[in-house]
């Protein structure tokens, strides 16, 4: 695929855009002003994979936290702002590497003025961030309701009135609940724009339902080359988000680090307890960077054939089963493969 071509933008020490790749992102569900369980909260997505986290900064005891998580972390650090433009001009004051603002809810042009100059002054990208649920109502009895055409133009607006201040250092994101509009807004503004776009489903839902929503929606998007970064929002442990994440950017290959693990469906054929050993190959393989595809097969039909197009693979038959590398075949007892799929992995380069 294409990539959109895109303006680069530096967030800390992480840039987007340009040829850099899909960054991930997610948002931290604590009391922001709880220093403490924020920050354990951004330690446990840095090491699933998170690469920018968000915070909501809805007071100024909010926005002084900012100050002392930022000591703690090891990845830029997002600013969620709404409604009070003061509080976006205190997160950046206390080291915010971005922040994410609706310019129409943050009051009239000259709160926004107050608010860009500040950024200008640090030099901090601004996300100018709109979502079904905030389109103006202008808008909304332009378009006959909530539209992807409306979602562009809000989201253009806002990126124009920043830009006649004399402000372009901005990242986009246009979200909407409804994957068909949100795709659409998508490929409606990638010819309208050359600013970095943040892309995800808003409200996809609980684990299992969002992950379907936005594997749907993302990848979609993703796949006619517009995005520079992503956040799958669902409703539970942000660490699932990166994990979700994760998957549908390697999917795509459009991530190639970690192992990428594929199992088969199971039948009647099977002879081994196949969930439990996938989801247990899947579980030890997450902490392993190596750019490879593991196999887990349950039976001898189609498991030797399948593994083989792997980089490694298990095939599961009666008690036993066969650990598989290229060409070579190992036949083990059942209690063994996961043991001897870990050697494996671990003595890869050697």
């Amino acid at each position: 695929m294409e990539r959109m071509r895109t303006k680069q933008v530096r967030i800390g020490d992480v840039w987007i855009g340009g040829d850099q790749p899909i960054r991930i992102q997610s948002m931290t569900n604590t009391k922001t002003e709880d220093v403490d369980a924020t920050v354990a909260q951004i330690l446990r997505l840095e090491q699933a994979g998170c690469e920018i986290v968000r915070s909501t900064v809805p007071t100024p005891e909010a926005a002084k936290a900012l100050s002392e998580i930022k000591k703690r972390i090891h990845i830029p650090l997002v600013a969620d702002i709404h409604f009070d433009y003061r509080l976006a001009i205190a997160a950046m004051e206390n080291g915010a590497d971005k922040i994410r603002i609706n310019p129409g809810n943050i009051g009239g042009a000259d709160k926004v003025r107050a608010v860009v100059d500040c950024a200008k002054e640090r030099n901090i990208p601004i996300r100018v961030g709109v979502n079904s649920g905030s389109l103006e109502k202008n808008l909304l009895e332009k378009y006959g309701g909530v539209t992807a055409e409306g979602l562009v133009e809000s989201a253009l607006d806002k990126v124009h009135l920043i830009e006649d201040m004399g402000y372009d250092n901005l990242v986009i994101s246009i979200k909407s609940s409804q994957v068909p509009m949100c795709i659409r807004a998508h490929e409606l503004i990638r010819s309208q724009t050359d600013h970095p776009l943040h892309v995800g489903i808003t409200e996809s839902g609980t684990v299992r339902t969002g992950t379907i929503k936005s594997a749907v929606g993302l990848g979609a998007i993703l796949w006619q080359g517009i995005g520079d970064t992503i956040r799958v929002s669902l409703t539970g442990d942000p660490v699932q988000e990166v994990l979700v994440a994760q998957k549908i950017l390697q999917s795509l290959h459009l991530r190639s680090e970690g192992i990428e693990v594929v199992s088969c469906p199971t039948c009647g054929r099977t002879q081994i307890d196949l969930v439990s050993l996938a989801n247990a190959v899947e579980e030890m393989t997450a902490s392993y960077d190596l750019p490879i595809r593991v196999a887990v097969m349950g039976c001898v039909v189609n498991g030797p054939g399948e593994a083989r197009e792997a980089d490694i693979g298990i095939c599961g038959g009666k008690g036993e089963g066969l650990l598989i590398r290229g060409d070579h075949k190992k036949k083990l007892p059942e209690g063994e493969l996961l043991g001897a799929l870990r050697y494996e992995l671990d003595h890869w380069n050697d």
